[in-house]
């Protein structure tokens, strides 16, 4: 394992300056851990990145989906972030700590006519539109409340980002958006600018997520601004916004690479700057929605071994009192961790195993022939980057409670999600 992490005189991992063996005695396992300073960083990085290179002129959205809470939205609120929600829930987690909603994009392939009415009654700054029926079900309630809604539309640009099938969002076959290639998306644009509740500001574009080559994300770059150069020849229609999505990669073991994202962010300018130039339009408006990239390896889920059992010239599984009801992850994706004994951090990883979670399904794990110390019952397995779609696709499973959310900086531990009880378990129960 070639991630860099501290380790005290104890031998046990540190998380924003505080041993994990103690944070998992206080708040016991499973428990998500995010170190904040590196969620922060990533923010400003971003930040500092567009005032740089499209000289302010522009919008990081935070992506909610990858994490979502009061907490980390209060967070990319004081740092000037915007952020994108998909759904009801999210919009009004967000709302509800006061965020400003013409900093929020309400994306959806298939959004809820109460969910439609409650972003335009809430003043959504962008409503991001899927397909043609949601247009005109979106001018049908604007002119019910009698308001104009702004719209971008997102739009397939056909790149293949060279990533899980399941998460490929820009390429021609998806349930996502309008595609350039069989001219829908023209189409839909041509209509739009038409509208009378409706007030187009631009195109929005998502080729895919965990993507680590610089390459897909400037050929969409050049495809989207050759498409604004179409609409604005076509339908004479201006496009001030251009969305270029997220799905930055991070690193969750030595297989990956790591894209210094300011190196993305210049390449990317560079494009649009020139083209802008090239086809003599308005340099736009740009916003970008990272959401992995800011929390993912923020994270680190802490587990209690439980059982390790050895079956001769097969495997050896260690089981721990977490698994796919705190991260699906691996059964959806095969999606692959760093592993590390927390109270043994000092110690080699000498065994290869196979991690086990503890629900009533064979499929339940969270690896398989990974690195690990010599495990024994109640060591501390801890779990990195863990930050991104582990607190947000958990699950009830097997009636198994959501663990708690713990902000671990400079020492300090703070509880953001409160852990469920059982109660919490039944109280929808009738």
């Amino acid at each position: 394992m070639n991630r860099r992490f501290d380790i005290n005189n104890k031998g046990h991992l540190m998380l924003g300056g505080m041993d994990s063996t103690e944070l998992a005695k206080e708040y016991g396992t499973p428990l998500y851990v995010m170190e904040e300073d590196t969620i922060l960083s990533a923010m400003r990085e971003y930040k500092a990145s567009v005032d740089r290179f499209y000289d302010g002129n522009g919008l990081i959205c935070y992506a909610s989906k990858a994490f979502s809470c009061k907490e980390i939205y209060r967070i990319a609120m004081r740092e000037g972030l915007g952020t994108d929600v998909v759904s009801g829930g999210e919009l009004y987690t967000a709302l509800s700590v006061g965020f400003p909603a013409e900093k929020i994009c309400f994306h959806g392939n298939n959004k809820s006519d109460k969910e439609i009415e409650y972003a335009l009654e809430s003043g959504v700054g962008r409503i991001v539109v899927d397909n043609a029926e949601e247009l005109e079900r979106l001018s049908a309630a604007a002119e019910r409340l009698k308001i104009k809604a702004p719209v971008l539309f997102r739009i397939k640009p056909g790149v293949d980002a060279h990533t899980h099938s399941f998460v490929m969002t820009g390429q021609i076959d998806s349930k996502f958006g309008f595609a350039i290639e069989t001219g829908e998306a023209e189409a839909v644009i041509a209509k739009a600018v038409k509208m009378p509740n409706i007030i187009y500001k631009g195109i929005h574009c998502h080729i895919g997520s965990q993507i680590h080559e610089l390459l897909p994300f400037t050929e969409t770059a050049k495809i989207m601004m050759d498409f604004m150069g179409r609409i604005k020849k076509e339908t004479g229609a201006d496009t001030n916004e251009l969305n270029l999505g997220g799905g930055f990669g991070i690193i969750y073991t030595d297989e990956d690479d790591r894209i210094e994202y300011p190196s993305y962010m210049k390449a990317v300018s560079e494009i649009i700057h020139e083209k802008s130039e090239e086809l003599g339009l308005k340099l736009p408006f740009i916003l970008m929605e990272p959401g992995r990239s800011i929390v993912g390896e923020a994270g680190t889920t802490l587990y209690t071994v439980g059982a390790v059992k050895t079956i001769p010239n097969i495997r050896t599984y260690v089981s721990v009192d977490g698994g796919m009801f705190d991260n699906p992850r691996y059964i959806l994706y095969g999606s692959k961790y760093d592993f590390l004994l927390a109270n043994k951090a000092d110690q080699p990883a000498v065994n290869r195993v196979t991690v086990a979670g503890k629900c009533c399904e064979s499929g339940d794990l969270l690896g398989e022939n990974v690195p690990l110390g010599n495990a024994e019952s109640g060591d501390i397995c801890a779990v990195f980057s863990t930050g991104a779609y582990n607190y947000s696709m958990s699950s009830n499973y097997n009636r198994n409670v959501i663990p708690p959310v713990v902000f671990v900086k400079d020492g300090k531990a703070r509880v953001v999600v409160k852990p469920q009880t059982y109660e919490d378990l039944v109280r929808n129960d009738i």
